[in-house]
């Protein structure tokens, strides 16, 4: 396997997937079944077929007898009825609503569809394709739907080589009901063709939080992936849109607002919305404490940070409560069992970061305390909804102080790269050599690399490649190579090679060559070598790994990309790519803001919070009421006031040590990041995340920082006795090589030249003026 997180990033698939992607497509051949594209304007469901009762009443049993449900709720069974008449849908239901009811029972039905219309023999019933961008939920309804004995399936990043192959194996046999997949999926290219010639067809789309395309739509355009896969129907599911964001969604998918649009009311009349504010989470903490000792239940405590869950949920268990923590970092059995553990206890407290509640169907969950500001009022609503699902009134509490505004802009803050990084990706993206490739021509990138080299972070860097892909049209992402090959050989491995004459055995055993106990394959320089179709050399190494004659680690992921149409040629091309693309990114930045100040003034506006919630979703409260009579506002008519610190002045001094600690001030914005406390690929590989000077600035404003920042000479100063006497403390040791800035100089250390740097020292220097001073005087060289 890859060595590192970040290398492992290849949209979801296995390191055997790069062979074998190909002969699965190819092994598809058709569908055997009759698919129906989205049209662009969609019928009106009053001139399709009504919905023969026989499905109703099946609809029913499935519900009964698969589910364990006596009757639908909401909106579900008009969803349903919709769906089966051909049409799709967008449905907006409450977090606890059964959203995933209308999607699954339908999967369930399409096979007796058929039999009605007689149209399609029970192999060719095709599948449902979910997509969804949580793996935890996913996980969690498939786990559920295979209990009941329902055919379902993943494809994720977490899946090994032979768990992929198998669900490919029951895809292609027709065995499948229901499939889900990550949104990543949705750009690579095998997958695509994978969906487009799946047994029966993808006869339902159901993209599970759909609130989120505005988002992907950088990434992922779900709605281009219907057209292409045709799919013969789509279903969107939320339980946070907005009427404008519910608008587009529809609008993506064609989908006829008036008739397949499924809304119902957001206000939850048992939950009590309530806030607090405290100048420290210390001064907070015995407020936390006594709200849970005067209301007990199973309760969730939301914080950002994993490091908070096992601190916060530490000093819990010391208070007396019983508490466990719960973040995406943790080991899965672990996260597993604490998920379980939470549904049989009933006075749990699980300490988490937004990577718990998914797909937990807890109906007695007390209370839902938020301990740092939600990133928007979407998420606010939909953790909250996590409460009180079994009608019993339940609280939803909202701990606010300074510290929160910090860490909430530091997110927001935290994805944008400087300009100048992106006009030199983009310049790295678009050489000469790449440049000249004609449409059809393949592109590779290192986005590892180039996240280092360039400082930008690897979510930031996959939507800048969207952004090519989807909005300039230039390239298509296609299925990830690696670069390098490395294994160990088995007893019979020797043996087997000599007796394969096969052009990919030879290239095989002329290219790989043993360093220490692995054998590595350079795959580019044998393909180019040999002239061994690059395929067959993966399919070769894995016949041997599944073999048992050797263990395959490849590494060195590169992305691979086809190219589209006409790629930028000239700097002013490249320059002017640039500019739109960074404006999209600057606009995201200040969306997140502004989806932040959102959510921070439904707690402290005066206005009853209930209300406002509601009126943010286009609802309202019932009967037009203007309280709800139970939020911290209804109670009390007193508004929650933020103790928010006013801006510190500018400290020169912090400053010039963040100046001091970066070598090289070619990006006002980095040296921002380092003052501000926001991590990045570059700070991370010059150690300066635990460097003091880190957040050192954190009570400044970040656009004080940046235009500080802006103004500050291009290279870095050296105080000449630091460096004296830093260099004093070597006096005893053998000359050694000792980085200076960007030069690294030979020392010929002498204590009588040290002294007088320290007793007469020149003035400040800067770093071209050391080194022509050591070089000329002190004989460093």
């Amino acid at each position: 396997m890859p060595s590192t997180a970040e290398e492992e990033e290849d949209f979801g698939l296995s390191s055997g997937d790069e062979a074998e992607c190909i002969a699965i497509v190819e092994s598809f051949g058709s569908n055997g079944g009759r698919k129906r594209r989205i049209s662009d304007v969609e019928t009106p469901p009053a001139k399709r077929l009504a919905v023969n009762p026989k499905l109703s009443a099946l609809a029913v049993q499935v519900l009964t007898e698969s589910f364990q449900m006596k009757s639908f709720r909401l909106m579900q069974e008009r969803v349903i009825a919709r769906l089966l008449r051909g049409g799709s849908a967008t449905v907006v239901f409450p977090t606890g609503g059964g959203k995933s009811l209308c999607f699954q029972i339908p999967a369930l039905l399409f096979s007796e569809l058929d039999k009605i219309e007689g149209t399609r023999h029970a192999a060719d019933g095709g599948i449902t394709l979910v997509v969804s961008p949580l793996i935890a939920l996913m996980k969690d309804q498939v786990d559920a739907l295979v209990r009941r004995g329902i055919k379902a399936a993943t494809l994720d990043s977490t899946k090994s080589r032979e768990e992929y192959l198998h669900t490919c194996d029951m895809l292609r046999n027709g065995e499948l009901k229901l499939l889900y997949c990550a949104p990543e999926r949705l750009n690579n290219e095998g997958f695509v063709e994978q969906m487009k010639h799946v047994r029966g067809g993808v006869r339902l789309l159901a993209v599970d939080e759909a609130h989120c395309i505005s988002e992907w739509g950088h990434a992922f355009q779900v709605s281009r992936f219907a057209q292409e896969i045709r799919a013969e129907r789509v279903i969107c599911l939320t339980a946070t849109a907005t009427p404008r964001v519910a608008s587009d969604i529809c609008k993506a998918f064609n989908i006829d607002e008036s008739e397949g649009l499924f809304r119902t009311s957001t206000y939850r009349p048992n939950l009590k919305l309530l806030a607090k504010t405290g100048r420290t989470k210390e001064e907070l903490a015995p407020e936390l404490y006594a709200f849970l000792h005067d209301n007990p239940g199973p309760s969730i405590v939301y914080v950002t940070l994993q490091k908070q869950t096992e601190a916060l949920a530490a000093d819990l268990r010391r208070q007396g409560f019983e508490a466990k923590s719960f973040h995406a970092g943790m080991d899965t059995a672990l996260k597993t069992k604490v998920q379980e553990e939470f549904m049989k206890e009933n006075n749990l407290v699980i300490v988490a970061t937004i990577a718990f509640g998914m797909g937990i169907d807890k109906a007695n969950i007390r209370n839902v305390i938020h301990c740092n500001i939600p990133s928007s009022l979407e998420s606010y609503s939909q953790e909250i909804g996590r409460a009180g699902r079994d009608g019993e009134i339940s609280n939803c509490m909202f701990y606010i102080c300074s510290e929160d505004l910090h860490l909430r802009e530091l997110f927001a803050r935290g994805d944008l790269p400087s300009k100048s990084s992106v006009h030199r990706l983009l310049g790295d993206i678009f050489d000469k050599e790449t440049a000249a490739l004609p449409v059809g021509a393949e592109l590779r990138r290192n986005h590892y690399q180039q996240g280092k080299d360039f400082d930008i972070r690897p979510t930031t860097l996959s939507n800048i490649y969207a952004q090519l892909e989807l909005n300039h049209h230039l390239i298509r992402a296609t299925t990830p190579v690696y670069t390098k090959y490395s294994y160990t050989v088995e007893e019979g491995y020797h043996r087997r090679i000599a007796g394969d004459n096969s052009p990919a055995a030879k290239a095989i055993k002329q290219f790989g060559k043993k360093a220490s106990k692995l054998y590595h394959l350079d795959m580019d320089k044998a393909v180019a070598s040999t002239g061994t179709p690059r395929m067959d050399i993966v399919r070769k190494l894995n016949d041997f790994n599944e073999s048992k004659d050797l263990v395959l680690k490849p590494s060195g992921v590169l992305n691979a990309y086809k190219v589209v149409g006409r790629l930028p040629r000239t700097p002013t091309d490249i320059k002017k790519l640039a500019d739109q693309i960074y404006t999209i990114m600057e606009k995201r930045e200040e969306d997140a803001l502004a989806r932040a100040e959102e959510m921070l003034a439904l707690v402290t506006d005066t206005k009853c919070f209930s209300r406002s919630l509601a009126e943010h979703f286009g609802d309202s409260l019932p009967n037009g009421k203007a309280e709800c009579g139970h939020c911290q506002w209804c109670l009390t008519h007193t508004a929650v006031v933020p103790h928010e610190p006013p801006p510190a002045k500018m400290h020169q001094g912090l400053l010039q040590a963040v100046l001091d600690a970066m070598p090289d001030r070619d990006d006002p914005r980095l040296l921002t990041r380092i003052a501000f406390g926001i991590s990045s690929p570059r700070i991370t590989a010059a150690k300066l995340g635990k460097d003091a000077v880190f957040g050192s600035m954190a009570d400044h404003t970040f656009s004080c920082l940046r235009d500080a920042s802006a103004t500050a000479p291009a290279k870095r100063s050296f105080h000449f006795p630091s460096i004296a006497k830093m260099l004093l403390l070597l006096k005893d040791r053998r000359p050694e090589r000792m980085l200076i800035g960007n030069h690294r100089c030979q020392l010929a250390l002498q204590f009588r030249f040290l002294s007088q740097l320290i007793t007469k020292p020149p003035s400040v220097l800067s770093i071209d003026e050391v080194k022509r001073l050591l070089t000329r005087d002190y004989r460093f060289g």
